[in-house]
């Protein structure tokens, strides 16, 4: 899988590339114990730090990141970005927009006064054909101070201009800097391929080995990360 990232040629200096994700990994879980005493099991159990499925979501794609400082104070927005003359009309100068409260009425996440924020795109994207591109909020980053809203773009054909990730400020008390770098939407290719779904009992064979592995799961740590966990390359870059 090819994915390809064009910009403006003035700002290639300036942006922060889009990274894939595992290099973006919070302090928070780096710092996290790999075990910590469970007074309801009354011993040391292992944190989710040593799940893998849980490191691997937030692992998963890639990163969009924040391209300049933003400074918020008392929910005023504000950003110090002196970018240079563009060479592509219509393309946004500041990283933020908004968006009406009007287009969000009525969702369960909207409190009925406040505009959306709009993290605006200085990459466009191109994936292969057949392939769609699925932008959510990063994986278990619940000490980001916003909350993105999901979306799927048909990357392979919505090529020549960016996507712009709509969100909900969801710390109406947060005051100082969200830094150049941060994370704001975490993407990954999708296949259009129609799904077929199918619904079988479990035969005499698959229960036996469901049991199996249940017990070998519940009484021998590492089982699935040393049988069962693919190995991921991650995105590279050229």
């Amino acid at each position: 899988m090819q994915i390809i990232f064009r910009c403006d040629p003035a700002l290639i200096p300036l942006l922060p590339q889009p990274i894939p994700a595992k290099q973006a990994l919070p302090d928070w879980l780096r710092a996290m114990p790999a075990k910590a005493f469970s007074d309801m099991h009354e011993r040391e159990i292992r944190t989710v730090k040593q799940c893998p499925p849980f490191v691997d979501a937030m692992s998963h794609g890639f990163m969009i990141l924040l391209p300049c400082d933003i400074r918020v104070e008392h929910g005023t927005f504000t950003w110090d970005w002196d970018l240079p003359p563009l060479s592509v009309e219509e393309h946004p100068r500041s990283p933020l927009s908004f968006h009406a409260p009007a287009q969000i009425m009525g969702a369960p996440f909207h409190d009925g006064r406040s505009s959306a924020i709009k993290f605006n795109s200085f990459w466009t994207i191109e994936l292969e054909p057949g392939w769609s591109l699925f932008a959510t909020h990063p994986v278990n980053r619940d000490d980001l101070p916003f909350r993105l809203l999901s979306g799927l773009v048909d990357s392979d054909r919505f090529t020549d201009a960016g996507i712009n990730f709509p969100a909900i400020w969801t710390k109406p008390d947060f005051n100082g800097i969200l830094p150049k770098g941060t994370p704001v939407a975490q993407c990954f290719p999708v296949p259009r391929a129609a799904q077929t779904l199918v619904f079988e009992v479990m035969s005499p064979e698959k229960s036996s080995r469901y049991t199996s592995i249940v017990s070998e799961v519940l009484t021998t740590p590492g089982i699935y990360r040393k049988r069962f966990r693919a190995k991921r390359g991650g995105p590279g870059t050229q």
